[in-house]
């Protein structure tokens, strides 16, 4: 009996230290299937020669990137290099370099490099830099020459213009100093006007259909409203400020201060977007916004210049140098800038004015040459 229980006390004590033994073993495994770490050491592996952080390049250029193993000679297995979100090549042995064609962007924009190696007894490294992607175009140089003008309330800091049946439409800035008016051309006299809440600084402009939308500068918010009655009829909403508008086809076109151009559907849900850029750089400070003959026109804030814009590719085709349109000495300060342009596509007429300017012109522009 006594060896029975003597049995049986070893075979309680050999389960136990089984299932003990087996819980451990689960623990130990699970906690080795958490614990997923690279215990690689760090260090430099490779550095990129060329090209420099920052550096410009044509549309048209070729450039090489070209990368060298860091000093030590580190041991590297693999190189992979990638331009504009694209992989360009996997590498196994030194050269690293690789040729870009900047036309395989099609637009300009900033691009960025990216170069991540790959060791055995390191960890891997990425290194990034940004390259800008300039336009392959050399804008034209306009002018131009004044066909009539008309009067034009000097209160009225002008954020939009648009022409439409016979009549401008117009939206202002300022607060306390925001509305929206039909006007007559000839004689400036106001037929409607809807006043924006004092706190708002009113911008923007554009009719599509029978509508009128109205953008606030860092509100974002616009009002849309019944043309014909400047009743209001709903809000839209934006992320970004609000500054130029006008419309192509059935969506809405616009800019925020930047170098972007946005399209938007009629709700102002973002559709796509665009970037300006010139043959020196990005073209910033776009603001009052009209289509004419399938160009984009941008007034420049704080300057007297329209940009011309490809509306496919963002590049500017020309500008127009509205200088002296208003002469300084007409003018109150330094606010008082280019902002408004409508076009009349039937008759072929350009309208131009600014903030707070006496006068509104309807000009002819004359092409100069190239930069």
């Amino acid at each position: 009996m006594k060896r029975n229980f003597i049995y049986g006390l070893l075979l309680v004590l050999s389960l136990a230290l089984v299932i003990s033994c087996s819980g451990r073993s689960e623990k130990k495994e699970v906690k080795n299937n958490e614990a997923v770490s690279d215990s690689r050491p760090s260090r430099k592996l490779v550095e990129i020669l060329s090209p420099a952080d920052n550096s410009k390049f044509s549309l048209h250029d070729k450039f090489t990137l070209t990368i060298a193993p860091a000093a030590g000679n580190p041991e590297i297995d693999s190189v992979q290099m990638w331009y504009a979100g694209k992989k360009l090549k996997t590498t196994f042995s030194v050269p690293y370099s690789v040729q870009v064609d900047g036309l395989t962007t099609r637009t300009p924009g900033e691009r960025a490099i990216k170069v991540t190696a790959y060791s055995k007894t390191f960890k891997p490294q990425s290194i990034t830099l940004t390259v800008s992607v300039v336009s392959d175009i050399v804008p034209e140089t306009y002018h131009y020459k004044i066909k009539r003008s008309f009067p034009h309330d000097p209160k009225a800091f002008t954020q939009g213009l648009v022409w439409e049946d016979g009549y401008l439409y117009e939206g202002t800035g300022q607060p306390g100093e925001s509305w929206l008016r039909k006007e007559e051309l000839e004689t400036g006299k106001v037929i409607s006007q809807v006043n924006l809440d004092p706190q708002l600084f009113g911008e923007g402009i554009a009719i599509m259909g029978d509508r009128i939308y109205q953008l606030t500068w860092t509100s974002k918010v616009g009002f849309v409203y019944d043309k014909k009655s400047f009743a209001q009829i709903n809000k839209v909403y934006y992320q970004t400020e609000g500054w130029g508008l006008t419309t192509f086809g059935n969506k809405l076109i616009m800019s925020d201060g930047s170098n972007t151009i946005w399209f938007l559907d009629q709700d102002f849900n973002v559709v796509s977007s665009i970037e300006v850029w010139d043959n020196k750089g990005k073209i910033t400070n776009l603001n009052e916004l009209e289509m004419v003959e399938g160009e984009l026109w941008a007034n420049i804030w704080q300057t007297d210049k329209i940009a011309r814009i490809d509306l496919s590719s963002g590049k500017v085709l020309g500008y127009i140098n509205l200088e002296n349109l208003l002469p300084r000495n007409q003018r109150k300060g330094e606010e008082d800038v280019l902002n408004g342009i409508a076009y009349d596509a039937a008759g072929k007429h350009i309208y131009v004015t600014g903030k707070w300017w006496p006068r509104l012109f309807e000009i002819e522009v004359i092409k100069k040459g190239r930069n």
